[in-house]
């Protein structure tokens, strides 16, 4: 008797379609999954679509609007076992940023009709609203990491994605503290590792596109910077507010450095 496939769907939400695309970059190792999995449901690869339930699901992007909102709970009932890609995806993204004002000022100035639009006032994880099985972080995500996640669910294992720090990454590739000896400004010590450390390895600070790492301080980190780098407080809430803005240690950190 022929096994059966389980069957992969990816889903987009508000996002620029660079986690997606990752995966279509993995090119040989896809070729390899694509043996284990029927990928039933990718309209970034094929129109052709398999109809649900679904085994597993990568869902990328932000739920922005009320479609979306509804959107999110149906695909969470189609899906056995559910994956969040990227940062829009675990944490409400770069397009997060409208969390701290008012979207209804940002659509009149931006669309001839605003009434037309519609849009919830805030960009929020996928976690917010449904239950989320594995997050995978990354702006974008690490094809790697995406690799293993999609592996791990084949041999019903724990992913082996590791919690450390990009700090540590630099650590293992040997790289300068950027910090230490340049006087850099780097979100290193506070961010998922992840991106093997690709900004510090060309002398560059961490912008934190893997966002916090488990049990991280960033607001303590930014007074630092802050005190040993002269950084305006301004500049200190702009470096915690890019990718992942929304994801609550940053959150937090930046609303602080905004009170007195």
């Amino acid at each position: 008797m022929k096994r059966r496939k389980p069957k992969l769907a990816v889903w987009k939400f508000a996002s620029c379609d660079g986690c997606q695309l990752t995966l279509l970059d993995c090119e040989d190792h896809l070729l390899a999954v694509a043996q284990e999995i029927e990928i039933a449901n990718f309209p970034e690869a094929s129109r052709a679509v398999v109809a649900g339930p679904y085994d597993l699901s990568l869902v990328e992007g932000s739920i922005t609007t009320p479609h979306d909102k509804e959107r999110i709970h149906e695909i969470r009932k189609q899906s056995k076992f559910l994956i969040t890609i990227g940062a829009c995806a675990t944490s409400g993204g770069i397009q997060a940023l409208r969390n701290f004002k008012d979207v209804k000022e940002f659509t009149s100035i931006v669309y001839a009709k605003p009434e037309y639009i519609s849009t919830l006032a805030t960009s929020t994880a996928i976690s917010d609203h449904i239950k989320v099985d594995f997050e995978l972080r990354g702006c974008p995500i690490d094809k790697k990491q995406l690799i293993e996640v999609i592996t791990a669910y084949l041999w019903h294992r724990k992913p082996q994605v590791v919690a450390d720090s990009v700090c540590i990454e630099c650590k293992r590739k040997g790289n300068v503290c950027v910090m230490v000896a340049h006087g850099t400004p780097c979100l290193g010590p506070v961010t998922h590792a992840g991106c093997n450390a690709l900004c510090p390895t060309y002398d560059r600070g961490c912008y934190a596109c893997f966002g916090p790492k488990e049990n991280s301080n960033p607001e303590s980190l930014a007074r630092h910077l802050q005190k040993e780098f002269r950084i305006p407080t301004p500049e200190a809430i702009r470096a915690l507010r890019s990718f992942n803005c929304w994801a609550e240690p940053f959150r937090k950190a930046s609303q602080g450095l905004e009170s007195p």
